[in-house]
C-alpha cells in the first residue's frame, strides 16, 4: 500500500511527503494491522532498476508550506517522514546492506509487509523444513507483531557477544536462546555441548526440572567446594592438570626470573612424591643424595674461608635433615646426612679436606642420578601437592648454595601465593584429587561428558559465585585451555563434529582488555582467534564492554546489545567494531529492559527486538526494596 512520495534524496536520508489521504498511522492489509507512523518503523521504495529499498523512519515532521505560526493542532496539516535507507532487496529476493541505485524524486513509498520482511530475514537458501533450523527469540520493534526467528547455524557457528548494563536483560536472553535449542521435541540436540560459567549463580533456576527441556537432554549443575546439595554436584579441577604457565600465573610469578625456579620446584616435588610412592624408590634416594652432594660442592666453590664453608654446609644440611624428617622420614637419607654433618665439623687445619673426602667416597651412582635428572614431569602427570613446600625449600637451598643469597626475597610473593593454594578452603576443589591417574582426556570425559560419541551432558552449568577473582580466572582458563587442547587434537572432518560452546557470564572479570591477567596469555583470546577452526565457540556476556579484551570482542561475529548508558562502554564498542553505526548508539541508549539491538552474522540487517521472557527465568531480578522494608514478618 502506497502512503506517500519521496521529495528529497540524500546519501544517508530521504524525505517522504505523505498523501493528504494518509490520515492515520495504521493500515490493515489482508487482515493484518501495520503501524508505520512511529519512529523505527519500516517503509520501502523502489529504484529505477526495480529493486526495493528498505528504509527506517528516523524523524516525523509536521510540514508547513506557508511558514505561518499555527496556534492550534486541529489543522489538517501535511506530514513528512525522514527515512534512513538500510538495504536493498533485489528482484530475485536477495537482500544486501546499503544502496546501489538510489530512488528518484516522487517515487512512491509503501508499507513494508510481513512478507517483505520474511523475504529479507529468511532468504530462499535458508528455507529448510527442519525442526532445528530456527529458534524464536522475540518480536520486532520496527515491524510491530512480527516474530523474529534466528537461524541456528548463523547464530552458533561463530562467537557471540551479549552486552548491556546490569538489569538490561542479558541473562534472560541467554536463558531464552538455550531453552529454545534444548526444547526441540524431535531429533533432540544430541550433539550439543554447552558449558556455562555462571559467575552470579543465577542460571540454575532456568534449567531445572520445570524448564520443560527435551527429556533426552542431560543437564548437570556443578559448584566448587560443595557437597551434594540443592541439586549441585561437586566440581573438581585437579591441580596436576595445570601447565607451568598456569601455575606461574596463579602464583603471580615473574615469567623471566621465576619461571625456571618454579619449573625446578615441580620437578623436585614430583621426585619427592616418587621417593615415597614408586617401586624404584632407591633410584630416587640415590638422586637426592647426589643433589645434596651437589649442594655441598657448590658451597665449597663459592664460600670465602674454611669456616664460612663449613658453617654454610652445616646450615644447609640441617635444613635438609628437617626436610627428610618432616616430609620423607627415610632412614637411608637420614644416615647419609649424618655422615655429611660429621664431615662439616670445624677442626683447625683440617676442614675442606674432610668435606672433599666425603664427597669423593663415591657412595652415589652419578650415572643413574643424571638419567633421573633428565626425566621431567610430563604435562598432566600426577604429583602430590603436599611436597610442594618441601620442594620449594630444597630448590631455595640449591640457589643459596650457588651464591644467590637473595632468592628468598625474590620469591616471597610466589611462596605466599603457594600458601594460599595449600591452606585456603577456596582451593579445595583443586586439591581434592580422588583419582590420581586421571589425565586430561579422562577428566573431560568424567566432568563434562566429552568423548568421541559425545552423547551426554548437553548442558553443563558451573556455579562459580562463591570463588574469588583469581581462582575464578584460573578455573575458567584452565578448563577452557583443556577444551581447546582437546579440540586441536582432532583432524579432518572430526574438527566439525560435536562442537562445544562456552557461555561466559560476567566475562569482563576474566577476559580483560589490559595485560594484567594472572595468566600471561589469556586463553580466551586464543580461542577467539582460532577456536572456530576447531568448532569451539564463545558466547560472552558482559555489563562492562569497556573492560573486555579488544581481541575477543572484535572477533565476535554476532552481537546482541541491550541498554548501555555508560558513555565509556558505548565509545569502546564504537571504537572496536568498525561497522558499528552511530545510529545504533541512540537505539541502545533508549532501549528498555528486555530490548536488544541484534546485528552480525545471524541477521541480514540490524534488528531491534523485544526478547521473549525465558520460562523459567534466571534468578537475576532486582530486590524489591519496598516489600523488604515494609512487609510485616509472619
Amino acid at each position: 500500500m502506497k502512503i506517500g512520495k519521496i521529495v528529497s534524496v540524500e546519501y544517508d536520508k530521504f524525505r517522504v511527503r505523505l498523501f493528504s489521504t494518509t490520515k492515520n498511522s495504521t493500515v490493515s492489509i489482508n487482515g493484518q494491522v501495520y503501524y508505520f507512523g512511529n519512529i523505527g518503523s519500516y517503509l520501502k521504495t523502489e529504484n529505477s532498476t526495480g529493486d526495493k529499498i528498505l528504509c527506517e523512519v528516523s524523524a516525523i515532521l509536521d510540514y508547513c508550506q506557508d511558514n505561518k505560526n499555527y496556534s492550534s493542532y486541529n489543522l489538517d496539516s501535511s506530514r513528512e517522514f525522514i527515512v534512513k535507507p538500510i538495504g536493498t532487496l533485489s528482484a530475485d529476493s536477495k537482500f544486501s546492506m546499503g544502496v546501489g541505485v538510489f530512488p528518484s524524486l516522487y517515487n512512491d513509498v509503501e508499507i513494508v509487509t510481513f512478507e517483505d520482511l520474511h523475504s529479507i530475514l529468511s532468504p530462499e537458501s535458508d528455507k529448510k523444513e527442519h525442526i532445528h533450523h530456527t529458534i524464536d527469540l522475540g518480536y520486532s520493534k520496527n515491524l510491530i507483531n512480527y516474530k523474529i526467528s534466528l537461524n541456528i547455524n548463523n547464530l552458533f557457528n561463530i562467537h557471540t557477544a551479549v552486552l548491556g548494563n546490569s538489569g538490561s536483560g542479558k541473562s534472560n536472553t541467554i536463558a531464552r536462546l538455550l531453552q529454545e535449542v534444548l526444547r526441540k521435541s524431535k531429533n533432540y540436540a544430541y550433539g550439543a555441548k554447552i558449558i556455562l560459567f555462571d559467575v552470579n549463580g543465577e542460571y540454575k533456576r532456568a534449567f531445572e526440572h520445570n524448564a520443560q527441556l527435551n527429556k533426552n537432554i542431560d543437564v548437570v549443575f556443578y559448584k566448587p567446594n560443595i557437597d551434594r546439595e540443592n541439586g549441585y554436584k561437586p566440581f573438581f579441577l585437579p591441580y596436576h592438570l595445570m601447565t607451568l604457565d598456569e601455575w606461574l600465573g596463579f602464583l603471580m610469578a615473574s615469567e623471566r626470573t621465576q619461571k625456571p625456579f618454579w619449573d625446578k620446584v615441580l620437578q623436585e616435588c614430583f621426585k619427592f612424591y616418587k621417593i615415597i610412592n614408586d617401586e624404584e624408590r632407591n633410584k630416587y634416594i640415590n638422586y637426592f643424595k647426589w643433589k645434596i652432594e651437589t649442594l655441598l660442592a657448590d658451597i665449597l666453590k663459592h664460600a670465602d674461608s674454611d669456616t664460612s664453608k663449613m658453617t654454610s654446609a652445616k646450615g644447609i644440611l640441617l635444613k635438609c635433615k628437617d626436610i627428610v624428617n618432616g616430609a620423607l622420614e627415610l632412614n637411608e637419607l637420614g644416615d647419609f646426612l649424618d655422615r655429611a654433618m660429621n664431615a662439616c665439623a670445624i677442626k683447625y687445619g683440617d676442614n675442606s679436606d674432610r668435606m672433599s673426602k666425603f664427597l669423593n667416597e663415591n657412595t652415589v651412582n652419578e650415572e643413574d642420578a643424571y638419567i633421573l635428572d633428565e626425566q621431567k614431569l610430563k604435562p598432566g602427570e600426577y604429583f602430590d601437592y603436599n611436597f610442594l613446600k618441601t620442594a620449594v625449600e630444597f630448590v631455595l637451598l640449591q640457589e643459596e648454595a650457588k651464591g644467590n643469597l637473595r632468592i628468598r626475597e625474590f620469591t616471597s610473593t610466589m611462596i605466599s601465593r603457594l600458601d594460599f593454594f595449600i591452606n585456603n578452603a577456596e582451593c579445595d576443589f583443586m586439591r581434592n584429587v580422588v583419582n590420581q591417574n586421571i589425565d586430561m582426556k579422562k577428566y573431560l570425559s568424567n566432568m563434562f561428558g566429552i568423548s568421541d560419541d559425545c552423547c551426554k551432558n548437553q548442558l553443563i552449568i558451573i556455579d562459580s559465585s562463591e570463588v574469588g577473582g583469581d581462582v575464578l580466572e584460573l578455573m575458567t582458563s584452565v578448563v577452557s585451555r583443556m577444551l581447546f587442547d582437546s579440540r586441536k587434537m582432532k583432524i579432518g572432518d572430526d574438527r566439525r563434529k560435536h562442537p562445544i560452546h562456552l557461555v561466559l557470564d560476567e566475562a569482563h572479570r576474566y577476559i580483560r582488555k589490559d595485560v594484567d591477567y594472572i595468566l600471561k596469555e589469556n586463553i580466551f583470546e586464543k580461542i577467539a582467534r582460532e577456536g572456530r577452526k576447531y568448532s569451539l565457540y564463545l558466547m560472552i556476556s558482559s555489563q562492562r564492554p569497556s573492560e573486555l579484551s579488544q581481541t575477543v570482542l572484535s572477533q565476535c561475529g554476532n552481537y546482541i546489545v541491550h541498554r548501555i548508558q555508560n558513555e565509556v562502554d558505548m565509545n569502546y564498542i564504537y571504537s572496536v567494531l568498525p561497522y558499528f553505526s552511530a545510529d545504533y548508539i541512540n537505539k541502545i541508549k533508549q532501549a528498555v529492559p528486555g530490548e536488544a539491538l541484534i546485528f552480525g552474522n545471524c541477521v541480514p540487517m540490524p534488528l531491534m527486538v523485544k526478547i521473549d521472557q525465558a520460562s523459567p527465568d534466571p534468578n537475576s531480578e532486582n530486590c524489591h526494596i519496598d516489600e523488604e522494608w515494609f512487609t510485616i514478618p509472619k
